[in-house]
This record gives C-alpha cells, structure tokens and sequence, in this order.
C-alpha cells in the first residue's frame, strides 16, 4: 500500500492503518530505535509507541513523507527512553557518544535537541546536508541521526576505522564553519 493510502487509513482511523504501517515501515523503525537503545525489546517497545504516537498525530498532522515522520517520531521516542532508563551502561553509551560528538556544533549550550525545534536551525542543517558529498552526507547521517557504530559504517562503505572518524571529525569542522557563517555562534 502506498503512503497516501496509509496516511488515509489514519485519517479515518482506520485501525488497518497500523498494520500497513508495520508491513510497510516496521522494520525501518525498530532499526531506527535499535540503532540508539542497542536493546531488541526496548526496540520492540519504540516501535509500537511510534505505531501510537502516529496514530495520535494524523490527523491533525498531514505528513509530505511518511517514511520521514515515521522515523522522527521513533528516533524521539527511542532517545527519550534512552534518556529515562539510563541507557550508557546498558548500550555502551554509542548514542550518547556520538550526540556529545555534535555537542562542539551547537551552539547557545542548549541540548541538540532543544536547537533542533528551531526551524531556522533545521533549514541550515538541510542546506548543510545538501551541499555535501553524497557519501560524506552518507556517512554523517548515519552516524548523527540513526546512530550507527563507526564500525557498521566502516563495515557499509568499506573504509577503515580511522578513514570513518576522520571524515566524520572534517564533517563537524565544516558544519561549524557552516553555522558561524550562518549567524549560529559557540
């Protein structure tokens, strides 16, 4: 079923609507979740909290991109209870690691997540994004927003360790560069 249909199905509050989703999404959006929590029922648990938390969104809300909203709403959920159960000793903290990896870029010592509302941030982030190479767009993504290991992305493009952290270290340089030209300052 395409996107729109399932959109549709919420809207009339359709309980076929989850089950499309979970045939559709459902393994993007328990990796998603495994990604950041490193834990199979956590995991497991997320998914269906995001399964909830869309049925209580749309409506009001209208997604452009499900697969987008869908995984928004299981990366919040998943790092909101990585926050709650304490999750450093439980996962080896690599979500932890890489969001304080980010922490040098954001600026006003606000939290990543509370500088992530703002809209104006969001669209120089987007604009970030778009001008960089696809592989080291890639890459960063991989690692900033679902999460993944240095070694799942050495293991996904074939680079060495230290090519990986490198590229990801030039990355954050440049997205600082790139938001003090922007007007974001440290």
């Amino acid at each position: 079923m395409d996107d729109k249909n399932i959109i549709e199905l919420y809207r009339k509050r359709d309980e076929k609507a989850i089950e499309e989703t979970d045939a559709k999404y459902g393994n993007y959006i328990y990796s998603i979740s495994y990604n950041i929590l490193r834990d199979r029922e956590d995991s497991e648990e997320c998914r269906n909290d995001t399964y909830l938390d869309t049925w209580h969104s749309i409506p009001p809300a209208y997604p452009n991109a499900l697969s987008a909203f869908l995984a928004t709403i299981a990366r919040r959920i998943s790092i909101d209870m990585l926050r709650c159960r304490k999750a450093e000793k439980r996962g080896g903290g690599e979500t932890l690691l890489s969001m304080s990896e980010l922490d040098e870029c954001i600026p006003s010592g606000k939290t990543i997540d509370e500088e992530l509302d703002n809209a104006r941030l969001a669209e120089v982030l987007s604009n970030f994004l778009s001008s960089l190479p696809t592989v080291e767009c890639d890459v960063f993504m991989r690692r900033y927003w679902y999460f993944d290991t240095i070694e799942e992305i050495c293991l996904g493009y074939g680079f060495g360790k230290s090519k990986v952290k490198t590229m990801l270290m030039r990355t954050r340089r440049k997205l600082l560069s790139y938001l003090e030209k922007e007007g974001f300052f440290i």
